[in-house]
C-alpha cells in the first residue's frame, strides 16, 4: 500500500507518497508555494482558488512521474482555524482567512460566553478575533446580504475534489464551535458566530471515507479507486509525526509559525483532562486531544531577517551565527504578526531595542530566535503544571531543521529539560497518515530523534536531511 500525503500549510502546498510505514518514498515529491497576501492593517489571506489550482499542479506532477501508481489513501495534515466564505454552490465569496489575520473584531454590542471559564474548558477557546465566534460576524457583514456557508480552506478543497464535502473533527476543533466533549457543534458558541441553519459543514463520522469525483478521477485514474481520510489539524499532525503522541513528551514544532503541544488520550464524552487558562485545546481524532499554545513568530522570522538584512544562507550563516552565544543577541519582541489567543497585541507589535554601531544582521536574526525560545519555554512550564513530571522535549518543522544554532538556543532555554530533535522534515505528513491508519503510537521512525548536542552530519541519512523548507 501506498499513502499520498497532503501537506496544506500557510506557506506553501505540498503532495507525497509514503510508503506503508508512512515513510516518504524518494523523490516522491512535488511542492508548490502559497502566497499570503499581507497588508498593514492586518490582512493575511489566501486566494482559495489559486490554493487549490496549486494542489492539482502538485498532483498532476506526481501523476506524470507515476508516483500515484498504487496509492490506496489520501490523508492530509491541514491549516488549523482559516475560514472562507462560499456561496450555495460551493465558490468563495472572497480570500480565504488565515490563522495569521488580525482585522477581526468582536461585534459592537455583543456579550460574549455567560460562563467565561465553563467556555474555555468546553470549546479549549476563548471569544477571540483568532476563531469562527468572532470571524463569521466579520466576515458576514463583509460578504454583504444572500446565502452563505462558511468553510475552512480544507472543507473548500475536498469540496472542490471529493463526491461528499464534510469536517473532520479535529479540523472543526480549531473553529472554537466545537463542544470536545460530545464532539457536536457547542450551542452558545455558535450562537456568538450568528450561525444559521445550514452555514456550517457536516462534521465527519468516525467511518467517513471521501472518494475522487468522476472528472478529478479521470485526471487521476490511480487515484480512482483510493479513499480519503478526515483531514488532520497540521499542529496534531506535527506532533504525531515528531513522535509526541502522549504526555511523556511535548512537541516544539517551528514551521511558519511555532507552537508548543502536548497530546493526550481523551475518548468522545470522556472528561477532559485539566486545562489552564492560558492553553488551548483541539482535537487529533475522536479519541485524542491536543493542548497547547502557539505564537506568530516562528519561521517567518527568520525568512524576514535573511530576506531584509540580505544574510546569506546555509553553512555561512550557521558559521556567522556560530559566533553569537545563545542569548547573545539583541533584546526583541518576536510578536511581528501580533498575539495568538489568547492575547491581543495586534499585528506590528514586533520591536527591536538596544541597537547600537555594532549590531550585525546576525545579532538581530538572533535575538530574534532567542525571544522565541524564550515565549517557548514559558509555554512548556505552562503544559507541565497539570502533569506530575516534567516533559521531555522534541524539536520538529523546516525551521529548526534548517538551524543548528536554533535548535542549541531552545535547548538553553528549555534547560534542564531533556531536548531532542526529529530530523524528519516532513512530521506533518507523517503524523496525518499515522492518524488516519490508526498508528499514533510512535511508529514515526524515533531512530530519527536525536540529542541537540549530537554530531548530526555523521550519523543522518541522506533521508533524513532537510531538502526543503516547511
Amino acid at each position: 500500500m501506498r499513502i499520498l500525503a497532503l501537506d496544506l500549510g500557510t506557506s506553501s502546498v505540498r503532495g507525497l507518497v509514503l510508503d506503508t510505514a508512512a515513510r516518504p518514498l524518494p523523490g516522491a515529491l512535488a511542492r508548490r508555494p502559497a502566497d499570503v497576501k499581507i497588508g498593514d492593517d492586518g490582512e493575511a489571506t489566501l486566494d482559495a482558488r489559486a490554493y487549490l489550482g496549486a494542489l492539482v499542479e502538485c498532483l498532476d506532477e506526481l501523476a506524470e512521474a507515476n508516483h500515484l501508481d498504487g496509492v490506496d489513501l489520501v490523508v492530509a495534515s491541514a491549516q488549523w482555524h482559516s475560514v472562507v466564505p462560499l456561496d450555495p454552490g460551493g465558490a468563495p465569496l472572497g480570500p480565504v482567512l488565515t490563522w495569521l489575520d488580525t482585522r477581526p473584531v468582536v461585534p459592537a454590542g455583543v456579550r460574549g460566553p455567560a460562563d467565561a471559564d465553563d467556555f474555555h474548558r468546553r470549546t479549549g477557546t476563548w471569544w477571540h478575533r483568532f476563531y469562527w465566534s468572532v470571524r463569521l460576524p466579520w466576515l458576514r457583514d463583509r460578504v454583504g446580504a444572500g446565502q452563505v456557508r462558511f468553510a475552512g480552506l480544507v472543507e473548500y478543497i475536498y469540496g472542490m475534489l471529493l463526491d461528499e464535502g464534510v469536517m473532520s473533527i479535529s479540523q472543526a476543533s480549531g473553529t472554537g464551535l466545537l463542544d470536545l466533549r460530545t464532539l457536536d457543534w457547542d450551542p452558545e458558541a455558535c450562537a456568538l458566530a450568528g450561525v444559521r441553519p445550514g452555514e456550517l459543514p457536516a462534521l465527519a463520522s468516525r467511518a467517513w471515507v471521501g472518494r475522487l469525483r468522476d472528472d478529478f478521477a479521470r485526471r487521476w485514474p490511480a487515484l480512482r479507486a483510493a479513499g480519503w481520510a478526515p483531514p488532520c489539524g497540521d499542529g496534531a499532525a506535527s506532533n504525531v509525526g515528531s513522535g509526541c503522541f502522549d504526555s511523556r513528551r511535548a512537541a516544539v514544532t517551528v514551521g511558519t509559525s511555532a507552537a508548543v503541544r502536548l497530546v493526550q488520550r481523551a475518548p468522545a464524552g470522556a472528561e477532559l483532562p485539566p486545562l489552564p487558562e492560558e492553553l488551548w485545546r483541539y482535537r487529533v481524532d475522536h479519541d485524542h486531544v491536543v493542548t497547547g499554545t502557539a505564537f506568530s513568530g516562528g519561521g517567518n522570522l527568520y525568512a524576514w531577517v535573511r530576506r531584509e538584512m540580505r544574510l546569506p544562507e546555509g553553512p555561512e550563516l550557521d558559521q556567522a551565527l556560530a559566533r553569537v552565544p545563545s542569548r547573545g543577541g539583541v533584546p526583541a519582541d518576536s510578536r511581528f504578526g501580533g498575539d495568538r489567543p489568547p492575547g491581543l497585541a495586534p499585528a506590528g507589535s514586533g520591536m527591536l531595542a538596544g541597537l547600537g554601531f555594532n549590531t550585525t544582521s546576525v545579532d538581530i536574526l538572533a535575538g530574534l530566535m532567542d525571544a522565541l525560545c524564550a515565549q517557548v519555554a514559558v509555554g512548556v512550564a505552562a503544559i507541565e503544571s497539570t502533569l506530575d513530571e516534567s516533559v521531555q522535549v522534541v524539536l520538529g518543522g523546516g525551521a529548526v531543521a534548517a538551524s543548528g544554532w536554533w535548535r542549541r538556543a531552545f535547548a538553553v532555554a528549555l534547560a534542564p529539560r531533556e531536548v531532542r530533535h526529529v530530523r524528519n522534515p516532513e512530521i506533518g505528513a507523517v503524523g496525518a497518515a499515522l492518524v488516519a491508519i490508526g498508528r499514533l503510537n510512535g511508529a514515526t521512525g524515533l531512530e530519527r530523534i536525536v540529542r541537540t548536542d549530537e554530531d548530526e552530519s555523521a550519523t543522518a541519512t541522506r533521508s533524513d536531511r532537510p531538502q526543503y523548507p516547511s
